[in-house]
């Protein structure tokens, strides 16, 4: 027996859920949901998926215990379920990272910004969607990577690591500083030895916001971690240190 075609705004819920699961397109989507609800696929029965059904649904098709579904993030996850409920209409508007060759942009520092939309510092450092990375000096910011936080290729992510700490530290490993809303003090300290500095904004806001308050700090009187980052000879960054000028 055929399926009935799904409605205009079911299918827009389905299509708008498997953009955000790593490696899931629309298809497989929908066999996850039959298998999971059953057909036909109607409101209601959207209304009542949920992260686990996913999850399981994912790796079943698989054919692994958790195949698949190791792949995908449980922020993710989230997100694909609200998508499925009605309750998000938009898929977060995700910017393009502009052309960047090592050594474009002279006396420059590389920062990473935990995200979950668009160009925004609203991430947690365990949970946020995607990693933010600009090239930034004294008189240029440059967006030149967006990276997804459960892996590039959405295989071998973060939920499925041993330490998924050091594997979100490992995805930004060639960054000195990190921006994010919150991170805890194990997770600090990984970043700290992958050897990126983070830098804590509970507050939130848009990323470009934070990174031009950065960019007068390097360009005026940067604290000694910074100078260091930037360069900045050790006998600079004692009178820096002791409030001199530069």
């Amino acid at each position: 027996m055929t399926a009935a075609p799904l409605s205009r705004e079911l299918a827009l819920r389905v299509g708008l859920a498997a953009r955000v699961l790593p490696g899931v397109d629309a298809r497989r989507l929908l066999d996850v949901l039959h298998s999971r609800v059953g057909l036909p696929i109607t409101e209601e029965k959207l209304s009542k998926v949920t992260v686990t059904d996913l999850k399981t649904g994912l790796a079943s098709l698989a054919g692994e215990d958790d195949g698949e579904a190791a792949a995908v993030g449980t922020e993710p996850l989230k997100l694909a379920v609200r998508y499925l409920w009605g309750e998000e209409t938009v898929i977060p508007d995700l910017p393009r990272p502009a052309a960047y060759a090592e050594g474009d942009m002279p006396d420059s520092i590389r920062v990473a910004v935990a995200s979950n939309a668009g160009e925004a510092l609203d991430g947690h450092f365990g949970s946020c969607l995607h990693f933010l990375v600009y090239q930034v000096s004294c008189d240029e910011l440059r967006l030149i990577d967006l990276r997804p936080a459960d892996g590039a290729d959405g295989a071998d992510g973060a939920d499925g690591a041993d330490d998924k700490n050091a594997f979100r530290a490992g995805l930004i490993k060639d960054c000195h500083v990190l921006y994010v809303q919150s991170i805890g003090g194990p997770a600090a300290a990984k970043v700290v030895r992958a050897g990126i500095h983070p830098l804590k904004q509970p507050e939130g806001g848009k990323a470009t916001d934070a990174l031009a308050r950065l960019q007068e700090v390097m360009a005026g009187t940067p604290p000694p971690w910074l100078a260091k980052i930037m360069g900045v000879s050790a006998e600079q960054r004692v009178r820096y240190g002791a409030g001199g000028e530069a």
